[in-house]
């Protein structure tokens, strides 16, 4: 009797009950997660669809008939609208495309084409008349990998079998040969996504784009190419007989919205809906939403974040870890939650791990800070670190621990585990480790900066680190 007392009277001091709180950070994590809404409404990319450009101009007369028969009215030029008849002439009429959808991380590139083949498999027509395969360019790293993935996608493990082909523009022809109708007279449409499209760029020879742009381009079978990048100097890296068979259409996203719009979306992702369970806490959380966007110190943490970045993703973040601290004791966000979340999502996570470094990897790192500073910027190879480490020792013997060699080369190995160092190319089985070409991915800001937080470091190494010259 005395415990339900105690709840209800924290449940009247509080304002709302553990199940009320539990409810409220379900909804919008769920939001931030990008989880699909109900209606299937785009969010925060609306803004965007009239800032694109660089893309062929249509008859607009087809456009328009298009959208009469959606039952819409929308811009004869607007992206969403030039994709998805872009996709339904493929998948329709067996008509080749491609395109490329060009625009910052988080302007809504990915949305925007899983918006339209959302709407696309929709259609009565469309509905089961479309192959779709998805390859991103951080998973498929090579040609053979992507060749074993749009089988896996086609589902044609079973045909190719143990079959061996001469080439990869062979093995893609079969493939895509085994896709075709019983009567052999028509052939089944293929989307091609190719997301991080500039990193197969990067393939040899630019295999796997060219043979696709050269079966987008022939009658052979329909087939449309999407590439989603962050590059605006993509068509630059195409090499001629690739950039010759792509059509050169181009849609660019832009995050165009303005700080009185990104304020909105703030208080829009932060509303509890009008359904909710609970609407007297709704209603004082929503007006709590409200008075925080009028806040002074919110209106600067969140300016903040707009003049860094304008992804949205960003801001979902923050507003992700804000929401953490809502509690039955703490029901309400207040400014200082959304202060603490600023901290904690511009906290460097590299200096963070240079934090838990040893010594030894501690000198490795300044070591290269020197030669960076003293080659400016040019690649370094271990061998150059561990000299640039032995004169440090040489001056200060009395206070360091002279490492032996394979020693302070696990150290190095250890930094290049933990991405701190990149090297320049992929090492071959006959390279020498000593001598393979690195870069260091801290600056010195970072270094500086970790270094005065670094428990117990020792007052000679950080005197090395702030020396101008690795050689004083």
């Amino acid at each position: 009797m005395k415990s339900a007392m105690s709840k209800r009277k924290l449940k009247d001091t509080c304002g709302a009950s553990a199940e009320c709180i539990s409810q409220v950070q379900k909804i919008l994590r769920e939001r931030f997660c990008h989880r699909p809404s109900a209606t299937g409404k785009l969010f925060g990319i609306e803004f965007q669809y009239s800032s694109c450009f660089s893309f062929p101009k249509m008859d607009q007369g087809s456009w328009l008939q298009f959208a009469l028969k959606q039952g819409a009215n929308p811009h004869p030029t607007a992206v969403p609208w030039h994709l998805l008849e872009l996709l339904k002439r493929t998948t329709l009429h067996g008509e080749s495309n491609s395109a490329l959808i060009v625009g910052p991380r988080g302007s809504g590139k990915t949305t925007l084409l899983n918006h339209v083949l959302k709407d696309l498999r929709e259609m009565k027509q469309v509905r089961g008349n479309l192959l779709e395969v998805h390859l991103n360019g951080l998973l498929q790293t090579s040609d053979k990998v992507a060749l074993k993935e749009i089988t896996r996608q086609l589902q044609l493990e079973n045909v190719v079998g143990d079959k061996v082909f001469g080439s990869f523009a062979e093995t893609l022809a079969f493939l895509l040969e085994a896709l075709r109708k019983g009567d052999r007279t028509s052939s089944c449409p293929v989307l091609f996504v190719l997301d991080e499209f500039d990193l197969f760029v990067h393939h040899k020879n630019q295999t796997l784009l060219y043979n696709l742009f050269d079966i987008s381009q022939s009658a052979q079978t329909p087939v449309t190419i999407i590439g989603l990048t962050c590059r605006q100097d993509i068509l630059e890296l195409l090499e001629k007989r690739v950039k010759s068979r792509f059509s050169h259409r181009q849609i660019y996203l832009m995050n165009s919205f303005d700080f009185k719009q990104y304020i909105k979306i703030f208080k829009e992702q932060l509303s509890l809906p009008a359904e909710f369970p609970d609407e007297p806490f709704a209603q004082k959380w929503n007006d709590n939403i409200q008075h925080l966007s009028e806040d002074k110190i919110v209106q600067d943490v969140l300016q903040n974040l707009f003049h860094h970045t304008k992804d949205l993703r960003s801001l979902y973040f923050l507003l992700m870890l804000a929401v953490s601290a809502v509690t039955v004791h703490h029901p309400l966000l207040t400014a200082a939650d959304l202060q603490e979340a600023s901290r904690q999502h511009s906290t460097d996570s590299k200096a963070n791990i240079v934090h838990g470094l040893s010594v030894l990897e501690i000198c490795l790192i300044i070591a290269m800070k020197h030669l960076n500073d003293v080659y400016d910027g040019e690649p370094f190879n271990f061998q150059m670190v561990y000299n640039e480490f032995q004169k440090f020792i040489q001056r200060k013997a009395h206070s360091m621990y002279n490492f032996e060699k394979p020693v302070v080369m696990k150290a190095f190995e250890h930094l290049l585990q933990l991405e701190l160092v990149k090297p320049l190319e992929r090492p071959s089985a006959r390279a020498q480790r000593e001598y393979l070409l690195m870069r260091l991915l801290l600056d010195n800001t970072q270094i500086m900066d970790a270094l005065q937080v670094y428990p117990n470091c020792p007052t000679d190494v950080k005197q090395w680190a702030a020396s101008s010259l690795s050689w004083l």
